[in-house]
């Protein structure tokens, strides 16, 4: 693994090493001394150009707690503000010895883009509305910790499924691991051709929440992205909300402990209520935890030497 750019770069047999390796990095942020000798000596590079607070600061306390040297760069502060190039920006980085390059992007395809450019390994953490992989990977980590094996369970994702990167690699993922996936958005929020994509990547789509509800072993609710929303796609956040969040009423459609995801940030209110994000199923803050040992396991196995 060169690079992890996408969840098609990864096998299923290489998605399960990766868990087996995060559940060992999962055990480091328990111990007093949160720090191992693997990368030292490597210096990675966070390259964001759109807002982030989870994926950034795993990625950060990742690399650090790998004893690599760790740089974040952003869009606001970099010469990209005064008009230079993604090209020039990231070869100018490499052109110091990094070793690693984690970037976030608002155009689809800059990753793959800037990994043809440069040397570096280069992790995708989110371009545009393209995909996420370690968000995907850390989802079905956090799921698989819970319900154990993902084969045969029925996954609910909902919400804003035209934006939505995380939606894109989880369906790789999900299906990848031999769950069955059921997909509910608005109309308005499906993403055009879905149907074909559907019969062509083995999931199920639906425009009815309280249908699926009862028969899913998780749900993923997914944010409602107005920053990407160049015009109306609900009448109202009122109407969404009764219509697609998951609402108080709503957890009593759910059978006993199914685990509640969402990628964050949420939308309290909108398309999860409180009772359902700080419910007792609700793995939301479990998925921070996961995450960061995914970003962990990720890192290792790209610069560490441990090809997977």
């Amino acid at each position: 693994m060169k690079h992890l750019l996408s969840i098609d770069d990864l096998s299923t047999d290489e998605i399960h090493q990766l868990f087996e390796t995060a559940a060992d990095m999962h055990d480091v942020q328990s111990r007093e001394v949160k720090k191992l000798p693997a990368l030292r000596g490597r210096t990675v590079v966070n390259m964001f150009f759109e807002d982030s607070t989870r994926t950034r600061s795993s990625f950060e306390i990742a690399g650090k707690w790998l004893s690599a040297d760790v740089i974040n760069v952003s869009a606001k502060g970099s010469s990209t503000s005064k008009g230079e190039s993604l090209r020039d920006t990231v070869l100018t980085v490499c052109a110091m010895g990094v070793d690693g390059l984690v970037i976030r992007h608002p155009a689809s395809g800059a990753a793959v883009q800037v990994s043809e450019w440069v040397d570096a390994a280069v992790v995708n953490a989110g371009d545009g509305m393209h995909e996420h992989p370690t968000q995907a990977l850390l989802d079905a980590y956090t799921l698989q910790r819970r319900l154990g094996s993902l084969e045969g369970r029925h996954v609910a994702i909902i919400g804003d499924l035209t934006h939505s990167r995380v939606f894109r690699s989880n369906i790789q993922c999900l299906t990848r691991l031999g769950a069955r996936v059921t997909v509910v958005a608005p109309p308005t929020l499906m993403p055009s051709g879905v149907g074909a994509w559907s019969a062509a990547a083995g999931f199920e789509t639906s425009y009815d929440i309280d249908a699926v509800l009862p028969t899913a072993d998780a749900v993923m609710m997914l944010r409602v992205q107005r920053e990407r929303m160049s015009g109306a796609y609900f009448p109202s956040e009122r109407e969404y909300t009764v219509g697609y969040g998951l609402t108080r009423n709503r957890l009593a459609l759910l059978k006993p402990d199914v685990p509640i995801c969402h990628p964050g940030p949420m939308n309290r209110g909108l398309e999860i209520a409180a009772d359902a994000a700080d419910a007792a199923q609700s793995v939301v803050l479990e998925q921070v935890s996961s995450g960061l040992a995914i970003r962990m396991a990720v890192l290792y196995h790209l610069l560490a030497g441990e090809e997977l």
